[in-house]
C-alpha cells in the first residue's frame, strides 16, 4: 500500500511489530457508531487527533484484527505511539494535509481490490500484472525520467508514479485531489490542447509560460491512450525539457501497453459486476443456491437488511440507453456509500432495481432507524440528480429471511415510485397498508373487475354530462367530510361543492352518512384506475 501511494498521500508514523499483512478492507472509524471491522482492515481515523485518543484506538482496532490506522498528519512519532503500535500490531500512518478522506478510501479500495466474490489471478501484460496501472506508471516514469500520471477522459487520476515530489505544486494538487485542477483544465481546453491531444498520435508539449499560474513550473508532455479509434485516456509527464526522440518513442510504445491494461480493467469490471449481480440475485431469491451465494459474498451468519433502489419517473423510449447508464451510475454510487458504512455490504443492479444487502452487526434493535438514516443520507448526498427512491425490508437473520427482506423492500419501493417521489425513503412497515392496496389493485386488474354500484353510476353520469361528481366524491372522502378542505382541493366555492355533493348522492344513490357505503366507495376509488370502464366488455353490444 505504501509503495503504491508513495509519499504524496501517506507516510509511516509507527509501523508496529508486523509490517506485512494481507489487507482485508477499508473502514471509516466513527466513535458514535459500531462498525464491523474485517480482519486486516485499514481503519481511517477521521477526526482523531489527540495522542491519547490515537493510542486507545490503536489498541481497540488491533484487538479486532485491523492492520493499519490512518490519522491526519502531522503526527509526532512519540514513544507512546510507537509502543501502542508495537503492542497492538497495527501500523500507524499519516494522511497528508489537503488530501480528502473520501478520495483516500476510494483509492485504497481500488488498490486493495476489495472484492470477495472469488479471486482470479491476473494475467501479465507486458511483464506486469494485468490492470496494475500504478506499476505501469512507475515503469513509464523510469523510461522518460519524469513523474507520470495516467488519466481518464474526464481528467481524473487513474494512477500515478513515484517521484511526484520532483514536480510542481500543481501536480501535487492534482494527485491529492485525484483530478486535474479545474483552472488548469479550462486553460488547456481554451488553448486547444485537448483537441490536439485527442486528434494527433504524437505527444503534445505544454509550455507552462502560457498559463498565468504560479503553481505550474514544469512543462508537460501528454499523449492520448487509444484503443483503435476510441480514446481511453492520456499519459502526462512533468518534464524539465522536451523529450528526446528515443524517450518520445518509448512513451508512444508505453501508451499501447496502457491501453491494453485499461481495456482489461474495463472488461474485468464488467465481469466482476455481472458476477456480483448473479450472486446478489441468487442470495435474494432464497432458493437452494442462496446459502452458497451468501457465503461467497461474505454475509453468511450476518443479520442484514435489504435495500431496493429505483429511479423515479418514466423516460421516453429514446432515452432508454441513458436510463440504463443512469441506473448503473446510481447503483455504483450506492455501492460506494454502503461500503463506507459496512465493508461487507453487497450491491448489484438486477433488472431495473439496484439491491443493496446491508449487514447489521449484532442485529441492533434500532436497525430499521439505522437503515433509514443510511438511505436518506445517500439520497441527500446525491441530490435530485439521482431522482431515486429506496425501499427498506425487515431485518433478515438467515437466507430465507433475506428473501423476505427483499420482498418487503420491493413492496416499499413500489409504493414510493407509485406516489411519484412525494417521499423517497420508506420501510415495509411504513407503507404496509399502501402496499396492500396496490396488491388489491393488481388482483382487481387481473380479474378484470369494473366499477359497480354508486361509483359505476357516477362514472357513467360524468361521462355523459361532462361533470365532475366522481372527483367531488374523491375530494370529500379524502378530506374526511370537511367541506372547507374538500372544496379547496376541488377549486370550487363551498356552496358549489355542497350542491355537487347533494347531486352525487342523488345520482349515485349513495347514503354518505352510512359508514359502510362510504368505505365501499373509497375502496373502489382507490383500487380501480381513474379511467376504469363502467360496464363489462361486451355488455353494450
Amino acid at each position: 500500500m505504501l509503495e503504491d501511494l508513495g509519499d504524496v498521500l501517506l507516510e509511516p508514523v509507527a509501523v508496529g511489530r508486523t509490517t506485512r499483512k494481507q489487507l482485508g478492507g477499508v473502514v471509516i472509524h466513527d466513535p458514535h457508531d459500531e462498525s464491523d471491522i474485517p480482519g486486516g482492515a485499514v481503519v481511517l481515523g477521521v477526526g482523531v487527533r489527540e495522542q491519547d485518543e490515537v493510542v486507545r484506538l490503536l489498541h481497540d482496532v488491533g484487538a479486532r484484527g485491523a492492520a493499519a490506522l490512518v490519522v491526519r498528519s502531522p503526527v509526532t512519532p512519540a514513544p507512546e505511539l510507537r509502543r501502542a503500535a508495537d503492542s497492538s500490531g497495527v501500523a500507524l500512518l499519516g494522511l497528508a494535509r489537503g488530501a480528502s478522506w473520501a478520495q483516500l478510501a476510494a483509492m485504497l479500495r481500488t488498490l486493495l481490490a476489495e472484492e470477495d466474490v472469488g479471486e482470479v489471478s491476473p494475467q501479465p501484460l507486458g511483464g506486469m500484472p494485468s490492470g496494475d496501472l500504478f506499476a505501469l506508471a512507475n515503469a513509464i516514469a523510469a523510461l522518460v525520467d519524469a513523474p507520470v500520471t495516467i488519466e481518464d477522459r474526464s481528467n481524473r487520476i487513474l494512477a500515478f508514479s513515484g517521484r511526484q515530489d520532483e514536480a510542481d505544486p500543481s501536480r501535487v494538487e492534482t494527485i491529492l485531489g485525484r483530478q486535474v485542477p479545474e483552472r488548469f483544465a479550462r486553460g488547456l481546453e481554451r488553448d486547444g490542447v485537448f483537441e490536439k491531444l485527442y486528434r494527433d498520435h504524437a505527444p503534445v508539449y505544454v509550455d507552462p509560460q502560457r498559463y498565468d499560474d504560479n503553481t505550474i513550473a514544469l512543462p508537460r508532455v501528454a499523449l492520448a491512450v487509444r484503443a483503435g479509434d476510441e480514446v481511453l485516456g492520456s499519459i502526462w509527464a512533468a518534464v524539465r525539457e522536451p523529450l528526446s526522440g528515443e524517450r518520445t518513442q518509448a512513451l508512444i510504445d508505453a501508451a499501447k501497453l496502457v491501453a491494453l491494461h485499461m481495456l482489461r480493467l474495463r472488461a474485468g469490471a464488467d465481469v466482476e459486476r455481472r458476477l456480483r449481480a448473479d450472486l446478489v440475485s441468487t442470495a435474494l431469491e432464497g432458493g437452494a443456491g442462496a446459502p452458497e451465494a451468501i457465503a461467497r459474498l461474505g454475509l453468511l451468519g450476518r443479520p442484514s437488511i435489504v435495500l431496493a433502489m429505483g429511479l423515479l419517473g418514466a423516460p421516453a423510449p429514446e432515452d432508454d440507453l441513458r436510463l440504463v447508464a443512469d441506473r448503473q451510475r446510481v447503483a455504483d454510487a450506492l455501492a460506494m456509500h454502503l461500503s463506507a458504512v459496512q465493508p461487507r455490504s453487497a450491491v448489484a443492479l438486477v433488472g431495473d432495481v439496484a439491491y443493496g444487502i446491508l449487514p447489521m452487526p449484532g442485529g441492533h434493535a434500532d436497525c430499521q432507524e439505522r437503515s433509514v438514516r443510511v438511505a436518506s443520507t445517500f439520497l441527500e448526498r446525491t441530490g435530485r440528480r439521482a431522482a431515486a427512491a429506496i425501499g427498506i425490508g425487515p431485518l433478515a437473520l438467515d437466507a430465507s429471511g433475506l428473501h423476505a427482506s427483499r420482498d418487503g423492500a420491493d413492496r416499499a419501493l413500489r409504493v414510493l415510485l407509485t406516489n411519484g417521489g412525494a417521499k423517497r425513503v420508506a420501510t415495509a412497515d411504513d407503507v404496509h397498508v399502501d402496499a396492500l392496496m396496490l396488491d388489491l389493485a393488481d388482483l382487481a386488474a387481473a380479474r378484470g373487475d369494473v366499477a359497480t354500484g354508486p361509483v359505476a353510476r357516477l362514472l357513467a353520469y360524468d361521462a355523459q354530462h361532462q361533470s365532475q361528481l366522481v372527483h367531488t366524491l374523491r375530494c370529500w372522502l379524502d378530506a374526511f367530510g370537511d367541506i372547507g378542505a374538500a372544496s379547496a382541493s376541488a377549486y370550487v366555492h363551498p356552496n358549489t361543492f355542497r350542491y355537487r355533493l347533494r347531486r352525487l348522492a342523488e345520482v349515485g344513490e349513495i347514503d354518505l352518512d352510512d359508514a359502510g357505503e362510504r368505505f365501499a366507495a373509497m375502496l373502489q376509488l382507490r383500487l380501480l384506475p381513474r379511467d376504469v370502464r363502467t360496464v363489462p366488455p361486451g355488455a353494450e353490444d
